[in-house]
C-alpha cells in the first residue's frame, strides 16, 4: 500500500507539472498577442525550467519574445536588465548563434565593441553561413583592428627579421617564450617554429585573442603556444605559467609605447616573469 500511494502521489505531481506548463505556455501565447513581451519571457523562463525538452519546440518563439523584450529593455535604458535577460537566454541555449548575434548587436549599439565582437566571432563559428554575423563580425573588426597589423604581416623583410632574431635566440638555449600583446599570434609561432619548447602568449583585445587562437590553431600550434586573454601585468606564477621564463617579445613598439602601458608591461615581465642574468 505505501508503495501505491508513493507512485499515486509522483503520478499527481506530474500531472500538476504538465498543467503548470500548459497553463504558462497558453499564458505566454496571450501576452504575445498583447505585447506584453516582459510577462510572456518570464512564462518562457518557467516553462523550460520545467521542461526542458520542449527547448526545440519552443525556440523560435523564445527567442522572438526575447528580441521584442531586449528591444523596449533597451528603450528604457534598462541595460542591466537587458543583459541578465541574454545571460539567462544563453544558459538555456548556449550554442545558438541567433542569440550570439543579437547580445553582440546590443553591445555594439552600447559601445562595447571588444566584448560584441566575441559574441559576433561565437556565432560564425556556431555556423559559419550566418551571413548577419559574419557581417557583423566583420564591422566589428574593422573598429577594432588596426589598418598597421596588415601592413606589418606583409611586411617581408621586417617578419624575417623578427623570425631570425628569435631563432638566434631560442637556438642559444631560451627554453620558454612570453610574447606580449601577442596580436595575430605571428612571434609565438614564430618562437615555436624556431623550436621553443614553451610558449605563452598574451593579449588584452578580446577581438585580437579570438584571432591569435584561430591563426594559431590554423597553423596546428593549438595545444603547444598557451594564450591568455590578460595584461602582461595580470599573469602570475604559478597560476597561469610554471615558472619564470626565459625570453620575453613584443611587437607592441609604436605609439603604444606611452600610451598603452607596455612600458610597464615590460618592467613588470623582467622583474617578475623573466628569468634573472646571473
Amino acid at each position: 500500500m505505501p508503495h501505491s500511494n508513493a507512485k499515486t502521489h509522483r503520478g499527481s505531481r506530474e500531472a500538476g507539472r504538465r498543467e503548470l506548463i500548459s497553463r504558462s505556455l497558453q499564458s505566454a501565447q496571450h501576452c504575445l498577442e498583447d505585447q506584453d513581451f516582459g510577462t510572456a519571457y518570464a512564462h518562457y523562463l518557467l516553462v523550460l525550467s520545467l521542461a526542458p525538452e520542449l527547448k526545440a519546440t519552443v525556440k523560435e518563439t523564445f527567442q522572438f519574445t526575447l528580441f521584442k523584450w531586449a528591444e523596449e529593455l533597451d528603450s528604457l535604458a534598462r541595460i542591466q536588465d537587458l543583459f541578465n535577460c541574454y545571460e539567462q537566454a544563453l544558459e538555456l541555449y548556449p550554442n545558438d548563434e541567433v542569440i550570439c548575434n543579437s547580445m553582440g548587436e546590443h553591445l555594439f549599439r552600447m559601445g562595447f565593441r571588444d566584448e560584441a565582437a566575441g559574441y559576433f566571432h561565437k556565432a560564425v563559428k556556431l555556423n559559419p553561413d550566418f551571413a548577419d554575423a559574419k557581417e557583423n563580425f566583420y564591422r566589428v573588426a574593422n573598429w577594432l583592428v588596426e589598418r598597421w597589423h596588415f601592413i606589418m604581416l606583409n611586411d617581408t623583410k621586417r617578419n624575417l627579421t623578427y623570425l631570425k632574431a628569435i631563432e638566434n635566440v631560442v637556438r642559444s638555449g631560451c627554453k620558454s617564450v612570453l610574447d606580449i600583446g601577442t596580436g595575430t599570434g605571428i612571434l609565438s609561432i614564430f618562437a615555436k617554429k624556431a623550436g621553443a619548447p614553451y610558449v605563452y602568449a598574451c593579449e588584452l583585445s578580446k577581438t585580437m585573442y579570438e584571432l591569435a587562437r584561430d591563426v594559431v590553431a590554423a597553423n596546428n600550434m593549438g595545444s603547444e603556444i598557451k594564450l591568455f586573454h590578460l595584461k602582461s601585468l595580470d599573469i602570475e606564477i604559478p597560476k597561469h605559467i610554471p615558472e619564470r621564463v626565459s625570453l620575453v617579445v613584443t611587437e607592441t613598439v609604436d605609439a603604444g609605447l606611452f600610451g598603452e602601458g607596455i612600458v610597464e608591461s615590460l618592467i613588470h615581465a623582467w622583474e617578475h616573469l623573466l628569468l634573472q642574468p646571473k
